[in-house]
């Protein structure tokens, strides 16, 4: 019996898709011939030709502005990956209340907001959601108060979100360790991965989303964990 062709990658929505994971995924989703859209703080450094728009996704009416915007321009939507994510590690009373929250808003309501948003459209497709989680939604650590509290929320509300929508469209988290990305500059040194630490390649973090995404309509990849071969947290 043949197998069932792949699913074209489509029209895909990606939060942080300027820098890091975000840029990667952009990139692999033009690759395999799909059409990358680009929301993000700063999109002046997005390729040539690719629909960006610049947004806070801390700012919910931008969001839903902007994500009907480039989906009326395009007719429709195919997926959305929510890549946008921020951190500042340190001990919950050094970290005041305002960053504390402003992790969680990114992280968390940043997601729910982009999400909410495009769920007409991707309903209208029978599309596919990928939201960015972490390997600290399956494992705590120090100093990740913020951070942790928010990629177990992802974890969480992409899980309702897959019940909620089953057999309307498909729901995927994608659960990375640590990736060479920019994510880690500008921190203290003790908070810096050292020199001998495991890191994914976000490129290959990317290719993963796209194999999600290029999965036949029925055939859903639930979970993705994306570790590199030592990584000694897991499991």
């Amino acid at each position: 019996m043949p197998a069932t062709p792949l699913r074209p990658v489509g029209r895909v929505l990606i939060t942080g898709g300027a820098s890091g994971l975000g840029a990667a995924v952009a990139d692999a989703v033009a690759e395999a011939g799909g059409t990358p859209i680009v929301l993000d703080l700063d999109t002046g450094g997005v390729a040539s030709g690719v629909l960006a728009r610049d947004v806070d996704v801390t700012d919910r009416p931008a969001v839903e502005r902007a994500v009907i915007e480039v989906a009326e321009e395009l007719g429709g939507l195919d997926a959305v990956v929510t890549a946008a994510g921020i951190d500042r590690p340190a001990k919950l009373e050094e970290l005041s209340g305002e960053e504390w929250e402003k992790i969680v808003a990114v992280n968390l309501f940043g997601t729910v907001s982009t999400v909410r948003a495009a769920l007409p459209y991707l309903e209208a497709s029978h599309g596919r959601v990928v939201t960015v989680a972490s390997s600290l939604a399956l494992r705590p650590l120090s100093d990740a108060t913020a951070y942790s509290a928010s990629k177990f929320a992802v974890l969480g509300f992409s899980r309702a979100l897959a019940a909620e929508t089953r057999g309307r469209l498909g729901v995927t988290t994608l659960i990375p360790a640590g990736m060479r990305t920019k994510f880690f500059d500008g921190r203290t040194e003790q908070y810096k991965p050292g020199p001998d630490a495991q890191l994914n390649d976000p490129a290959d973090v990317a290719r993963s989303v796209v194999f999600v995404l290029q999965q036949p309509q029925g055939v859903e990849v639930r979970e993705l964990a994306i570790f590199p071969e030592e990584e000694p947290s897991w499991p």
